[in-house]
């Protein structure tokens, strides 16, 4: 119940609605103990004496306690229901929000189906039980606890024999509830698995496709539906196991209850009505016995649901802002970035960089070149304080980082990725993402900067063109350009772009720099590359090697210094210099 308690929170202010669904259920459950005592008075007191007179009154209060009962019933479904709602919605924005401020650490190793699936069946799983489900299994005590007070005031010694195996079957619920729990956590594992696999497919169906790979994925998912299902086979095994056992203790009680009672009638001990009231009772406390498993199923779903989802709420967040931590007023941020050697590595691996020193005065633009797995992008993601470093420190214009509010950091830096996310959105709601009272100029003026304009014209609705999933519809090059846009119209005072033309033409590319040329006026930028064309104007560049800087200068600078930045360039010109080659020989 631990796991319960913590969740209160979410649902505290409310705590009324579950208090007036369990009176409401109890009151209903204290009602059906009107039924055998009519049933006694009917057979004692008309049926036997032949007293047919009060048969009419007994009708009118049977009527009166069926209809208070369905009321009573129905406030408990409307304040459980409410009160159900209530949770997962403050559960929903709970794991949203959390979801939004965790590091890009946790995301990392994080899967997108688990997740799904925590937001979806966990949280409907909580829902339910918190809702209707805890109720129902408090009621199960006020059944008990009712049915033997009644019993007990007609005759203790045959209630105590009656219920003899009333203990035995409750060690045997609870063993059942140890047993089942570890088993509705590998099925909850199991599910999220099988969920992962799917949103991995959907996602990526065209690599799939590409691949020919649809006979490999089916095999792949049948394996992990397969691991489901042998949780649920599992699991149902051991219902099969233990339920019957738990039939035959309640038919026990019936059986002791025939025997014994049916001999105290015929002594003249026991009336008939009080036998079959006792009849009446029996089933009264073994149907909330026969019933435990269900709820005890519902709970240890919901305890294992509430594990998953409180694990996610309480992770940890890495990188959070300071007590001291202070806001960048956007009129004042100059944009002066300082790297001042800067030590960084993934968890227990090997530096991704290793003492890197920069200074950018603001205006400046840097680029950054180097192999796969040099620490281009851990640079970039440093700045944006997506990971907190481990030696030195990163300062804009003074200050460091780790003392500025993150959201007001991220909001003075714009960052084009080579990995070009869109939205489900139309063009526009791209371009202008999170940003408001944004005029339909500005945009326009934006996508001509990324020259984006004349291809969004030509779609069917132009800027109001809605793009798929991801931006699907759209080829690698519009995307990118949409992404540039987006990025240029935040106005921030530090610009990345990170491989930001990698999937543009060569001439596409040089007229989005002339544009990059306006744009980076008064703004500190950095450049990651692999072609020397975007780097050439930046004022200073850094070769990368194994997280270290191995060259650093201007673009004339380093193609006169043997080393990688003169083999990249002389790799990507080879044929132009084979040509100047050609042309100073020819004249010699």
């Amino acid at each position: 119940m631990n796991v319960l308690r913590q969740l209160q929170r979410y649902y505290k202010e409310k705590m009324s609605f579950l208090l007036l669904s369990v009176l409401c259920l109890a009151a209903a459950t204290a009602l059906g103990l009107v039924y055998p005592n009519l049933l006694r008075k009917l057979i004692d007191e008309v049926i036997v004496p032949k007293q047919f007179d009060t048969l009419p009154v007994l009708a009118l209060t049977l009527i009166a306690v069926v209809i208070l009962k369905a009321g009573l019933l129905f406030l408990h479904g409307f304040f459980g229901g409410r009160l159900g709602n209530y949770l997962a919605y403050r559960l929903r924005n709970a794991c949203y929000e959390k979801l939004q401020f965790l590091s890009f650490r946790y995301y990392d190793t994080a899967k997108t189906g688990d997740l799904m699936s925590r937001l979806t069946g966990d949280l409907e799983a909580i829902r339910n039980f918190i809702g209707f489900g805890f109720a129902q299994l408090l009621n199960l005590f006020f059944m008990v606890l009712f049915g033997s007070m009644m019993m007990m005031s007609i005759n203790w010694q045959l209630t105590l024999i009656s219920l003899i195996t009333i203990p035995i079957l409750t060690f045997v619920a609870l063993r059942f509830e140890s047993k089942i729990h570890p088993a509705f956590q590998e099925m909850r594992l199991a599910l999220s698995s099988l969920t992962t696999a799917v949103q991995e497919n959907i996602t990526g169906v065209r690599t799939v496709k590409s691949f020919a790979r649809e006979p490999f994925e089916v095999d792949k998912f049948a394996l992990r539906n397969g691991r489901y299902q042998e949780n649920q086979v599992n699991a149902a095994a051991l219902w099969a196991r233990y339920f019957p056992f738990m039939e035959l203790l309640a038919s026990a009680c019936i059986i002791i209850l025939l025997g014994v009672g049916g001999t105290l009638v015929i002594r003249k001990a026991l009336s008939l009505g009080e036998l079959v009231a006792f009849f009446s009772l029996i089933w009264y406390i073994i149907n909330p016995m026969w019933s435990i498993g269900f709820h005890i199923n519902n709970y240890t779903q919901s305890k294992a649901s509430g594990e998953r989802v409180m694990e996610l709420l309480q992770q940890h967040v890495d990188v959070h802002d300071e007590p001291e931590a202070v806001l960048l007023e956007s009129q004042n941020v100059k944009g002066h970035v300082t790297f001042d050697h800067v030590t960084f590595a993934y968890g227990n691996k090997m530096p991704a960089v290793v003492d890197i020193h920069l200074d950018a005065p603001p205006g400046t633009v840097i680029g950054i070149l180097g192999g796969t797995g040099s620490g281009k992008s851990t640079i970039i993601q440093l700045l944006m304080r997506a990971y907190d470093v481990n030696q030195g420190a990163i300062k804009i214009d003074g200050i460091d980082i780790r003392n500025i509010k993150v959201q007001s950091l991220r909001s003075q830096i714009s960052a084009v990725f080579q990995e070009t996310f869109l939205f489900s959105s139309s063009i526009r709601g791209n371009i202008a993402y999170g940003l408001k009272d944004v005029s339909m100029d500005d945009v326009i003026r934006a996508a001509q900067l990324a020259k984006a304009h004349e291809f969004i014209m030509e779609l069917p609705e132009g800027y109001d063109t809605v793009v798929g999933e991801r931006g699907m519809g759209l080829s690698g090059g519009q995307k990118q350009r949409i992404a540039i846009a987006r990025a240029l119209l935040k106005n921030p005072k530090i610009l990345i772009l990170d491989d930001a033309t990698s999937a543009v033409d060569m001439e596409t590319e040089h007229e989005i720099q002339a544009g990059f040329q306006e744009v980076m006026q008064g703004r500190t930028t950095f450049i990651i590359a692999h072609r020397i064309s975007s780097l050439r104007h930046a004022d200073e560049i850094l070769v990368l090697n194994e997280g270290r800087i191995v060259q650093r200068g201007t673009h004339e600078q380093l193609t006169n210094i043997p080393g990688p930045y003169q083999d990249v360039y002389r790799i990507q010109y080879a044929d132009h210099l084979t040509r100047v080659s050609g042309k100073a020989g020819g004249q010699v």
